[in-house]
């Protein structure tokens, strides 16, 4: 019997990845809404335009909370790999950083 999990590339194997021209292009989102369920975390990624009291989610993306910690980790080292690069991102102007940008969603909440 192999113990190895099905879902998850064995170690050392190879993952073709293909990006498309569309999906190149990036998506800009200034703003990120995250809710979570007890299966699943949900981001949806808008934009916030000053002046403009509606935004649109332009992008959402659901996954497992094993893939959100593991993604949350890819964001912390490559944050600090960056600020040993190129100095420390400040967030200025900022007295709470929940208060704009990312928000955490109550659980609730209804997003529409």
């Amino acid at each position: 019997m192999n113990s190895n999990n099905n879902n998850q590339p064995q170690q050392g194997q190879q993952i073709n990845i293909e990006l498309g021209e569309k999906e190149a292009e990036g998506i800009y989102s200034n703003l990120a809404i995250i809710t979570h369920s007890p299966a699943e975390f949900v981001i949806d990624f808008t934009r916030v335009v000053p002046g403009v009291p509606k935004a649109k989610v332009h992008a959402r993306i659901i996954t497992t909370p094993q893939h959100a910690k593991m993604l949350m980790l890819a964001l912390s080292d490559n944050i600090e790999k960056y600020e040993a690069r190129f100095g420390e991102i400040k967030l200025e102007g900022q007295s709470d950083p929940q208060q704009f940008g990312y928000l955490n969603q109550k659980r609730d909440e209804k997003i529409n």
